[in-house]
């Protein structure tokens, strides 16, 4: 068993694969870890199945960091090389949409009703992590477009006001609508 740092294809390998389950999470779509796992072992330099959980854990824990969405079986561990940031950098660089991905929303055409929209875990009550996770948190953090982020949040905000507004618009219609055939007689 291979128990030296992690090659970039390694944590090429297994960021991609954390990042399918993690799609398929946030869709609640069924998936099996143990069953990635065992497809991404042969692909790995003899890894061990502990090795590669323990990974995953590492890779929640960059997600974490980045303020991002992460798979809740795989509790973030913050012992872990900058080689695996740099890897998660590498898969977002080729993979835009997922920092800019709003769950659940529709363009606002017509007056559908938007799917349900996920809201990812709840901030700590102190909303600061434990102090040995600040420091990579803070590097980890450094790497990534901060300002990007929240100007999406806030797009996010627009569209769900937007949303809000058209849907009581089109309540008050249909009253007008119903009220108004019922005092004409039409």
């Amino acid at each position: 068993m291979s128990n030296g740092p992690w090659t970039d294809e390694e944590n090429d390998l297994i960021v991609a694969d954390y990042f399918a389950m993690l799609a398929d999470d946030i869709s609640a779509r069924r998936y099996s870890k143990a069953e990635h796992r065992r497809a991404l072992l042969p692909l790995l330099n003899d890894r061990s199945e502990g090795s590669v959980e323990f990974k995953h854990q590492n890779i929640s824990a960059v997600l974490k960091g980045l303020g991002e969405d992460w798979i809740p079986g795989y509790k973030p561990a913050f012992n872990f090389q900058m080689a695996l940031v740099d890897a998660v950098a590498r898969w977002l660089a080729l993979n835009p949409a997922w920092l800019g991905r709003q769950p659940g929303l529709r363009p606002a055409a017509g007056l559908r009703e938007a799917a349900q929209i996920w809201i990812g875990p709840p901030p700590t009550l102190s909303n600061q992590p434990p102090p040995q996770e600040l420091d990579q948190m803070l590097h980890i953090a450094r790497k990534f477009d901060v300002a990007g982020r929240d100007e999406r949040n806030r797009a996010l905000g627009r569209a769900g006001e937007e949303r809000v507004l058209a849907r009581e618009r089109s309540a008050l219609r249909s009253v007008s609508s119903i009220v108004k055939r019922n005092t004409t007689g039409g």
